[in-house]
């Protein structure tokens, strides 16, 4: 179908799993993908804008974060999952939109039991581009949000390489 290219931007005061702060990373998964951010030493507001690819292949399967503490010496401590679906967004991206201008707005997602989102997210074509913010709110977990982008890459059409 295509690829998906999943930002993780950064995580909004995340749970405190050392002695004062916390050295968190992400785990992504879909299906049976999984790949995972940088560390990020002593923060709990980290910065990673880390880009993550996947094979966007079965648009059923949900898109599954974990933030986990990193620790040296033990197992790395659990700080929150969060999950949505990418149907709506793999939806939109199979639209026609060429032509309409940069900025318009898709489709809406709002929160609900299926999803772990904070706020209402846009999915937004941009400049030939099929995008999508989120805020997800962690779960499992005392406090903590993950800001999120993603990005659709469509695939060479059997044309363009001829």
């Amino acid at each position: 179908m295509g690829l998906l290219r999943v930002r993780i931007k950064r995580g909004v005061n995340l749970a405190v799993r050392d002695v004062r702060s916390s050295d968190p990373y992400v785990v992504v998964r879909m299906g049976t993908q999984k790949l995972k951010t940088r560390v990020i030493k002593k923060c709990v507001n980290p910065e990673w804008n880390e880009e993550l690819t996947l094979a966007a292949t079965e648009p059923d399967h949900p898109i599954k974060l974990t933030v986990y503490d990193h620790d040296t010496f033990s197992k790395d401590d659990k700080m929150g999952d969060a999950e949505f679906e990418i149907r709506p967004f793999i939806e939109a991206a199979n639209m026609r939109l060429e032509g309409l201008p940069s900025g318009t707005v898709v489709r809406r997602v709002h929160p609900d039991t299926q999803n772990c989102l904070a706020d209402e997210s846009c999915i937004t074509y941009r400049e030939g581009r099929i995008m999508q913010d989120l805020v997800l709110r962690l779960r499992n977990v005392e406090c903590g949000e993950l800001e999120v982008q993603l990005e659709w890459i469509r695939p060479p059409s059997t044309s363009d390489s001829m």
